[in-house]
């Protein structure tokens, strides 16, 4: 019987499995038809497709009406360690891109016109029906921000989730084009819409205490500018303004903290609902559990996307538009070495 040595998702070499086993990753969705391979008497890798032995794994069949999804959680990665190489990611992550700019920047730049245009109704509309005493008592003030945490997650959630699709498929090897940066809308809307305002609900509480500094001492003084009559009278309350800043933000620091490390910890919910198709909770948790593994490393990661679309910002913002979905791109990498099912047991 032949053994075969294969290439996962991670781009390491995993091997020799024989047949049966290769079959069985098919089906689990752990390799696919441009998954690369090579049997013992191959001299190079090639797709799966390609093996005339193994057409049955590819041949379409009817799933069990009772049988759970294929991408449910799995004891695998669910329970094993993981080693993540964060320049590995991003280098993967930038050939991704390049070798997919058009789809990748095409999916970017949709999205965020599409949450530009979103995110400014869905104010306009709740600034209109919110009775005035709501934005100016800073208690009401909060329930307000709620509301419009779940406007957001309405368009955010499904955008996110659509424009995560298209990485992992790309990444993946699998077609993907820019109208997939509506599927979040059609597969697991409700999910990705929970999971994107349950994130933010609970970022949010983490900073009610610099939200009601911030209305007692700054916003009263914006105030005063906004209704200055003469310059000299903006002048004047700039000193004052200046200080109030300068006073709410040890409170905004200590704000941060909670909200940095829920951030990490959930920071794959919207992939692992739209990839794995978990509901919110149950993607929250599990994201939770594997950040939890090596959380500083993560962090890591994370001040290192924040470094790069910082230096995107200074090439006056427009860099951005390409810092951004590089910096997705070694997500999806980091997502992919964590969750991947194309590794070995």
């Amino acid at each position: 019987m032949a053994n075969y040595t294969i290439i996962g998702g991670d781009g390491k070499q995993y091997g020799p499995i024989t047949g049966d086993d290769l079959r069985k990753w098919v089906s689990e969705g752990r390799l696919n038809a441009q998954s690369l391979a090579k049997a013992d008497s191959d001299a190079e890798f090639r797709p799966l497709a390609t093996f005339p032995e193994l057409s049955d794994a590819f041949a379409p069949q009817a799933a069990a009406p009772d049988s759970p999804p294929s991408l449910a959680i799995s004891a695998d990665w669910l329970e094993r360690d993981y080693e993540l190489d964060i320049g590995d990611c991003f280098s993967r992550g930038w050939k991704l891109f390049k070798e997919n700019m058009g789809t990748l920047f095409g999916a970017f730049i949709v999205a965020m016109l599409l949450a530009a245009v979103g995110i400014s109704i869905i104010n306009a509309v709740l600034m209109l029906l919110a009775p005035k005493i709501a934005l100016t008592s800073p208690i009401l003030r909060q329930f307000f921000n709620i509301a419009l945490q779940a406007g957001v997650a309405v368009v955010m959630g499904p955008l996110f989730g659509g424009l995560y699709y298209i990485f992992i498929q790309k990444m993946r090897g699998l077609p993907a084009d820019v109208g997939d940066i509506f599927i979040g809308f059609k597969k697991m809307f409700s999910q990705l819409f929970l999971g994107n305002f349950a994130v933010g609900f609970f970022a949010g509480l983490c900073m009610i205490p610099y939200n009601m500094t911030q209305a007692a001492k700054i916003e009263p003084l914006l105030d005063q500018m906004r209704h200055a009559s003469t310059p000299a009278e903006m002048q004047g309350v700039l000193p004052e303004l200046w200080a109030a800043i300068f006073s709410t933000l040890p409170v905004l620091l200590v704000c941060m903290i909670p909200v940095t490390y829920l951030g990490v910890n959930w920071m794959f919910t919207l992939p692992l609902i739209i990839d794995k198709q978990l509901k919110f909770w149950p993607a929250m948790k599990a994201s939770w559990k594997k950040a939890h593994q090596h959380w500083w490393l993560l962090l890591g990661f994370v001040v290192v996307v924040g470094l790069l679309n910082l230096a995107g910002f200074c090439a006056c913002c427009i860099g951005l538009l390409f810092t951004i979905p590089i910096g997705t791109a070694a997500l999806m990498f980091a997502y992919e070495t964590i969750f991947g099912e194309s590794q070995t047991r």
